[in-house]
């Protein structure tokens, strides 16, 4: 999943991914990543429509 962070981030590409969220629960995002840390991420949330972190480990799919 690294490589779709980085293509992401350099390329201005959008992810469509599955990703549990705090809670639990399964979250459907559209995402565009901004800064990429070891265990996180900074992403552009469509759907929320503001930048939020997500955690690598909760990635689902893309």
């Amino acid at each position: 999943m690294e490589v779709w962070f980085q293509r992401s981030k350099l390329e201005k590409i959008k992810l469509e991914w599955i990703y549990i969220n705090h809670k639990g629960g399964w979250s459907h995002r559209m995402i565009l990543v901004i800064d990429i840390h070891n265990e996180h991420a900074a992403a552009y949330c469509y759907e929320r429509k503001q930048v939020r972190t997500f955690l690598k480990d909760n990635m689902l799919g893309a």
